[in-house]
């Protein structure tokens, strides 16, 4: 892994999205998009919970402690990463203001971009392929999640809401923001205590982190950092959140800063050919160790 060098970026982020907005654009109220997503924040605000999150992580955890009774170490393919990659054409995030193409596109699109300015750096053309794939969760086989339980921006539970989350008003209808035990700074959490200590807002995040790590990836820590927080979004736009962060933390966001560039703003409606590539990625996973994800 080679250090980050702003003269190796040659992508040019484009002004404006798919719809002619500038991107992460929320405030044109007279947009069906727009109003979709801002319903969908309202959703997700209102019920991701300290409680929901604990209670879910649990679920999950449980499934893959049976998962491991059953086939042992995980070894026995449930399904292959490129399979789940397929799947993805079924998927549209709801929470994206600039975008509604079927996600495969998106992981091809942001992952072929970073692998035009950064050639050498293979894990990062992977991190960039499998980054979004926890958005299976939202399909049947997956347990047919709400996309509010699994896309949009993340944030942590268990402390203050900060304002700069996405439609911050809406997280007063949460049971936790009045709440004195979880609405001050810190909140159940201790300064610098490092973000793996950190309950985040359930979603595809998180999951795939998790599906990585059981699967013994080989993955860097800066591409397991940025599965886990590249919707992350007050911290590694706004900077909020950063007194939760150790020093292990902070190198790692300088990965995520350089991917988020890409992951934001390659998206287009100019459809990458998905046979083409599909060569060259299956190699990585092979090489990266990440065979298998989790179905329920």
């Amino acid at each position: 892994m080679s250090k980050i060098s702003s003269d190796d970026e040659v992508f040019l982020a484009p002004e404006m999205n798919a719809f002619g907005r500038q991107f992460r654009d929320y405030t044109d109220t007279n947009s069906e998009r727009q109003k979709s997503v801002e319903h969908f924040y309202a959703t997700q605000h209102t019920n991701q919970t300290l409680d929901f999150v604990r209670s879910l992580i649990y679920l999950i955890w449980f499934r893959v402690q049976k998962m491991r009774s059953e086939y042992g170490k995980l070894d026995k393919m449930v399904m292959n990463i490129w399979e789940c990659c397929e799947l993805l054409k079924e998927v549209v995030d709801e929470s994206d203001p600039d975008l509604d193409e079927p996600q495969i596109q998106h992981l091809l699109q942001s992952a072929e971009a970073i692998r035009k300015d950064y050639p050498n750096e293979d894990w990062l053309h992977l991190t960039a392929l499998i980054h979004d794939l926890g958005k299976v969760l939202t399909l049947p086989q997956f347990g047919g999640l709400p996309q509010w339980a699994v896309v949009g921006d993340t944030f942590p539970v268990g402390c203050a809401f900060d304002e700069s989350n996405v439609h911050h008003k809406y997280f007063m209808e949460n049971p936790d923001f009045n709440n004195p035990k979880y609405n001050t700074k810190a909140g159940i959490y201790s300064e610098g205590c490092g973000l793996e200590n950190v309950l985040m807002s359930w979603g595809h995040d998180d999951y795939m982190y998790l599906v990585a790590k059981e699967n013994g990836s080989t993955l860097p820590s800066p591409g397991l950092f940025i599965i886990r927080y590249h919707s992350f979004y007050p911290l590694h736009k706004a900077g909020a959140y950063t007194h939760l962060m150790n020093e292990e933390d902070k190198e790692n966001l300088k990965w995520l800063h350089v991917f988020n560039k890409y992951d934001l703003y390659s998206k287009s409606k100019v459809h990458v050919n998905v046979e083409k590539v599909k060569p060259y990625y299956m190699s990585l996973i092979k090489k990266v160790r990440i065979f298998t994800i989790f179905c329920f």
